[in-house]
């Protein structure tokens, strides 16, 4: 079985909605899943690094604010730095969601981010497989996968004065779902052919 770890910053809950529903999905992908705060390793010598740095995949989550990942999600990814000296993720995977309160929100900024991340760890990118869901007349805005038409990873939209319980919608939530089963599923490939 896969280990997966989902890393995550979430500034009012949406996104750790979202955390949660990738985690399902990965879960849905045979994969044995650490759900994790990046608040909780925002330094390099505390924190639950272990599950990390087991992990066969890692999948990074933040919303994006003013054009980028969190502050939250940042002091976790600047704390990676020792990790990366020592190239102690090279050769796992990697897989990226985000949240904002605009339907764009230059969270595809963020996903490049993440991407970038995962580059200079050695890692190897998971994208997103979800055809876009709100390109044809049958697809609700509400119930569409995809629906903003992110392939770099998952980009879903929470109105700002939306609370967690109403956004993101179920469609992305499902879309979130399935890039972590899908990433479960390409790291039990990856093990078993290592």
């Amino acid at each position: 079985m896969a280990k997966i770890a989902v890393v995550y910053h979430s500034g009012y809950g949406h996104t750790a909605k979202l955390a949660e529903a990738v985690a399902e999905g990965a879960k849905r992908g045979g994969g044995d899943v650490a759900l994790l705060k990046a608040d909780d390793l925002s330094t390099p010598d505390e924190g639950p690094w272990d599950d990390l740095n087991s992990a066969d995949a890692i999948i990074f989550g933040a919303p994006t604010y003013m054009g980028s990942a969190s502050a939250g999600f940042k002091a976790f990814q600047d704390a990676t730095s020792k990790v990366w000296m020592k190239q102690g993720w090279a050769d796992k995977l990697a897989a990226g969601f985000s949240n904002s309160g605009s339907v764009s929100g230059d969270k595809l900024n963020t996903l490049q981010q993440f991407a970038i991340l995962a580059a200079q760890h050695g890692m190897l990118w998971v994208g997103s497989a979800e055809p876009s869901g709100f390109n044809m007349k049958e697809h609700t805005w509400a119930d569409a996968t995809n629906r903003g038409g992110y392939w770099l990873g998952v980009g879903a939209h929470s109105p700002v004065d939306a609370s967690p319980e109403e956004a993101p919608v179920e469609g992305e939530l499902e879309t979130g779902r399935r890039l972590g089963e899908r990433v479960a599923k390409a790291a039990a490939r990856w093990v078993k052919g290592a």
